[in-house]
C-alpha cells in the first residue's frame, strides 16, 4: 500500500487494504482488512455500513498500510493485533504460542461437561492458556495447573490469567518432570503433526508459529504415548484425560490409551465432522 500524507474515508482505506491482500494472495482478504482497520481506529463492523465516509487520519492510514503489507508477508493477523478470541474470552497471544483455534473450543466443551465445581485441573502443554484459563473461567472453585517447556509461553499464559482475572499455577517442566499432585482432570493439546507434514502447511503457520507447538515427531503421536503413560501417576481415582487429536488420528490414539488400561474411551468429532477430541477414564 502507498504511504498516506493525509487521511483516506474510511471506506476507501478499507478497500485499499482488501485490493492489496488480494494482490498478495491472502485468502480471507475482506476479513482481515476488516479486522485490522477496526484494531487500528478503534472500531467495529458497524462503523463500516453506518459511517462509511468517515475521515481516517493519515497516522491511522499509514499504520493500516504498515499492517496490511506485514499480513501480505504472511505474518498471523493474531500476531498483528496481539489478540485472539476463544471461548467468548480475549487472549494474548506473540510468537512463542500457539494461536488458539475454533477446534480447540470443541476440547474445552468436552471436558466442561464433565467438570464439576471445586475439581483439580492439569493443562499439559498449556501455550496462551486458553484451555485452561477457559475452564476456570466457565466453573467454580476448580484449581488450576498448566505446564509447558516454553518459558516465554508461560510468560503469556500468566498475562492471560492476570487479564481475565483469574488464579492458575503455571510451572516450566517437560512434561511431568516438574509437576506433583492429582488431578482430576488432565487436559491437553499436544503438538500432533507429522514432521514430515510441517512443510506443507500454511507459511503462516510453518513460518511464524513455534515449532515445539506443531512437531508431534515422525508418526505424530509421540507426545499421546508420554503423556498417556505417565498421566496414571498424576490422577485421581476414576479422573480423566482429555486429549485434541489431528483429524487422523482417532485410532491410534485410542489404541495408545487402551495399551496404557484406560477405560471408557471415547472420541468426539468438530463443528465440520472430524475426530477432534479423545479422552478416557483412568482406572487402577
Amino acid at each position: 500500500m502507498r504511504d498516506y500524507a493525509e487521511g483516506v474515508e474510511y471506506i476507501r482505506l478499507y478497500r485499499e487494504g482488501v485490493e492489496a491482500l488480494k494482490d498478495a494472495g491472502v485468502a480471507e482478504a475482506e476479513l482481515d482488512a476488516r479486522l485490522l482497520l477496526e484494531y487500528v481506529c478503534g472500531t467495529n463492523r458497524n462503523d463500516m455500513y453506518m459511517y462509511p465516509d468517515r475521515p481516517v487520519e493519515a497516522s491511522q492510514c499509514n499504520t493500516f498500510s504498515d499492517l496490511i503489507c506485514k499480513r501480505g508477508l504472511r505474518i498471523p493477523l493474531q500476531h498483528l493485533t496481539g489478540v485472539q478470541e476463544f471461548m467468548g474470552l480475549e487472549f494474548d497471544v506473540n510468537k512463542h504460542v500457539l494461536i488458539p483455534r475454533q477446534d480447540t473450543e470443541n476440547l474445552v466443551e468436552e471436558v466442561l461437561r464433565h467438570l464439576h465445581d471445586g475439581m483439580s485441573i492439569l493443562d499439559m502443554c498449556t501455550g496462551s492458556g486458553c484451555i485452561l484459563l477457559s475452564l476456570l473461567h466457565y466453573s467454580n472453585d476448580c484449581v488450576g495447573v498448566g505446564v509447558d517447556l516454553s518459558q516465554e509461553a508461560l510468560e503469556v499464559a500468566r498475562s492471560n490469567a492476570s487479564k481475565l482475572g483469574l488464579k492458575a499455577t503455571f510451572i516450566q517442566s517437560d512434561l511431568f518432570e516438574n509437576v506433583s499432585g492429582k488431578f482430576d482432570i488432565i487436559v491437553s493439546n499436544p503438538p500432533y503433526i507429522q514432521s514430515a507434514v510441517i512443510p506443507t502447511l500454511e507459511e503462516e503457520v510453518k513460518a511464524h508459529e513455534p515449532m515445539m507447538a506443531l512437531d508431534g515427531s515422525e508418526d505424530g503421536l509421540l507426545f499421546y504415548r508420554r503423556i498417556s503413560r505417565d498421566a496414571k501417576g498424576y490422577l485421581t481415582r476414576g479422573g480423566m484425560l482429555f486429549f485434541e487429536i489431528g483429524h487422523d488420528e482417532r485410532e491410534d490414539v485410542c489404541a495408545i490409551l487402551e495399551k496404557e488400561g484406560y477405560g471408557e474411551i471415547r472420541a468426539m468429532k468438530d463443528f465440520a465432522g472430524n475426530d477432534r477430541v479423545v479422552y478416557a477414564t483412568f482406572v487402577e
